[in-house]
């Protein structure tokens, strides 16, 4: 039980620092309301499964240095630099009407695929769950379903509480002046990372 409390705290500081799927539930909840950015946050939430279960099933592409994980690297960060564009260019654009109208299907799907893309491709994710798992190698193949059921939902709950906060209407109306400026900050920042991503890659 102490290991469990120990991962799990871990596991929960690292959602708090945000990162491109933050970013991308909190725009998506601005531009369409929550239960449409529920469809991110079950993206994303899916995504980390993958990497939960590739971790746990000590999986090459885990492995800092690889061919896959460097290709992934290359992936993740022109998902980022395309990301971060989007933020710039639509800046100041958002409909806060929007919000709170009835869920569009369609938008539903298309904020679940762009969440899953957006955890699959943050290498972040891959390189945190793989420290996570070598914590946990020696327990049981129990504990491990536990470890895997309690991050996947973590996850899950975590971006539906982000998406539930900055999609609330009251909220949104009192930062609407500044809402452009954060989004420009938002796509500023994703292409920094995008851009010592790629740094990082060329350096090493």
């Amino acid at each position: 039980m102490e290991q469990f409390l120990i991962v799990a705290f871990a596991h929960f500081l690292a959602l708090l620092s945000p990162g491109p799927d933050f970013f991308l539930v909190a725009r998506s909840s601005v531009s369409a309301g929550w239960r449409v950015a529920s469809g991110a946050c079950l993206g994303i939430a899916l995504a980390n499964g993958v990497f939960i279960v590739s971790a746990f099933a000590g999986l090459a592409i885990l492995r800092d240095g690889g061919a896959l994980f460097i290709a992934l690297q290359v992936a993740g960060a022109g998902y980022l630099l395309y990301i971060g564009t989007l933020f710039l260019r639509h800046a100041g654009q958002t409909q806060l009407a929007t919000v709170g109208e009835p869920t569009a299907v369609s938008g539903w799907w298309r904020c679940m695929g762009m969440g899953f893309v957006s955890g699959i491709l943050n290498p972040k994710n891959a390189l945190f769950y793989a420290s996570l798992a070598s914590m946990v190698a020696s327990s049981s193949g129990a504990w491990k379903t536990v470890y895997a059921g309690w991050m996947f939902s973590i996850v899950l709950a975590w971006d539906l509480l982000v998406a539930i906060a900055i999609g609330n209407r009251r909220v949104l109306r009192r930062f609407a002046r500044a809402l452009p400026w954060l989004e420009r900050l938002s796509g500023a920042l994703l292409i920094t990372l995008a851009m010592a991503l790629l740094g990082h890659l060329v350096s090493g």
